[in-house]
């Protein structure tokens, strides 16, 4: 067990530069890390979802390094959603009782459907595990469900890594910084603003 709370921690403590050691020294598995670690993330949510992402773009290049992340990311999203579903009932009641304020979101959800968690899933702040999770005691079908993580994941990890592939000529490059804290700061604000209108706390 404290191999298991030794390996967690040092996983979410990793910066971009730890993360793509790890990758890398896993490079033997081919691409199959850079897919596994976002699938980790969604089922672990603590784990650092944009540091994945810029490792994938970085180690796997621009086009690769986004197709790992997105799959793996709309993979794990989907695990959890099913995990949640197969569950349902007494794990819906009990996730009522403990976020009294996601009646909301629950309402949102089954009533716009795709809308919601297509712009929920565009930013990288937003709680997608609670997301998910909420989307799976709903009575949304799972294909409106996919559909949606599908396309707004697209958006959000395509935004991340085409200003974090290649990194290392960002010193050379500052506007991609300027780019970046953009695109973070935007996608933090409005993620910020969705989160507090349906009380995803």
């Amino acid at each position: 067990m404290s191999q298991w709370q030794d390996w967690l921690h040092h996983l979410k403590a990793l910066d971009l530069e730890h993360m793509e050691r790890t990758l890398q020294s896993y490079s033997a598995y081919g691409p199959l890390p850079g897919l596994l670690m976002p699938i980790a993330e969604a089922l672990i949510p603590a784990l650092p979802l944009i540091v994945i992402v810029a490792a994938n773009a970085n180690i796997y290049g621009l086009w690769y390094g986004f197709l790992l992340s997105w799959i793996g990311a709309t993979i794990g999203a989907s695990i959890v959603f099913w995990i949640a579903r197969k569950l349902g009932g007494k794990l819906g009641g009990r996730f009522r009782r403990r976020f009294p304020k996601s009646e909301r979101f629950f309402d949102w959800i089954e009533h716009k459907g795709f809308t919601p968690l297509f712009l929920l899933a565009c930013f990288p702040f937003t709680p997608s595990a609670l997301i998910n999770i909420v989307a799976g005691l709903s009575k949304l079908p799972f294909q409106t469900f996919f559909l949606a993580t599908l396309l707004g994941k697209s958006v959000m990890i395509f935004s991340i890594s085409i200003v974090s592939a290649d990194i290392s000529n960002l010193g050379r490059q500052p506007w991609r910084i300027f780019v970046l804290i953009t695109v973070l700061a935007v996608m933090w604000f409005f993620g910020k603003q969705l989160e507090r209108k349906y009380a995803l706390k």
